[in-house]
């Protein structure tokens, strides 16, 4: 079973570029989105094959996710039911047989942490929705977590120990999360691999020099860990400022 995840930065901008190129290439049974900006009715999207579902944001132009799948889930929750957390699309569940997806946007603590107060409030939430997910069957989780786990996650450690999505806060948050029962499946598989990134910023040629963040993830319940084949970063594939992240896993 393959499986692609990609925050596309804009889904209508990135349709008019590469996207149902590499869409049809990858040929994914699952493939996720997130930060797709739209609002319902802006887009009239129909792939053969594919049942799509999308999670929009109340406000305009921001966050929101989908996922399209061959397969026709058992059941489709959006959001983690809490009002607060619930207005930005941020959360879409697919129910199989035997395993829930879930892919999600994590809110970015901004620029001078802003919004880190909340941040840890979204971690801890949406942590105890995973493990109400995980104690009925197992869990895929995949998306634009907005953390660097550890120092190999990025290419400059030192200089941005107190950034968004590299807080000692957000990195103990994630590892609260794994430490729950779930396995980063990219680190599973490269433990040591370094220059590994899924986000570049758009200033200071920071693509072109490979001065990125890995924030994009597929993790997995520890059950399932054997059933792991690869987890792949592909840098190459353009068209946003993050790259598609890939798992490929045997039938679960």
């Amino acid at each position: 079973m393959k499986l692609i995840s990609w925050n596309v930065n804009g889904l209508r901008a990135i349709l008019q570029k590469n996207f149902m190129e590499y869409f049809k290439e990858v040929d994914a049974d699952i493939f996720c989105l997130q930060e797709i900006k739209l609002q319902e009715g802006q887009l009239d999207l129909k792939i053969d094959n594919y049942n799509i579902f999308w999670n929009y944001a109340e406000k305009k132009g921001y966050s929101g996710t989908a996922i399209f799948t061959k397969e026709n889930p058992l059941s489709v929750t959006y959001d983690i039911g809490i009002d607060h957390h619930d207005k930005e699309g941020r959360v879409i569940t697919l129910e199989f047989q035997n395993y829930y997806l879930v892919n999600v946007y994590t809110p970015n603590s901004q620029s001078e942490l802003a919004r880190l107060d909340y941040r840890m409030n979204w971690e801890d939430d949406f942590r105890n929705y995973l493990l109400s997910l995980n104690s009925k069957k197992p869990v895929i989780i995949c998306g634009d977590l907005n953390v660097a786990h550890t120092e190999i996650d990025l290419k400059n450690p030192k200089s941005n120990q107190n950034n968004a999505g590299f807080t000692k806060q957000e990195r103990d948050k994630f590892s609260e999360l794994l430490n729950s029962g779930f396995i980063d499946t990219f680190r599973y598989k490269n433990p040591t691999l370094t220059g590994a990134y899924s986000w570049w910023s758009y200033r200071f040629s920071a693509r072109k020099n490979n001065a990125g963040w890995r924030i994009d993830y597929f993790l997995v319940s520890d059950q399932i860990k054997d059933s792991i084949l690869e987890a792949n970063i592909h840098n190459e594939v353009m068209g946003s400022d993050h790259c598609p992240v890939e798992l490929i896993l045997s039938n679960i």
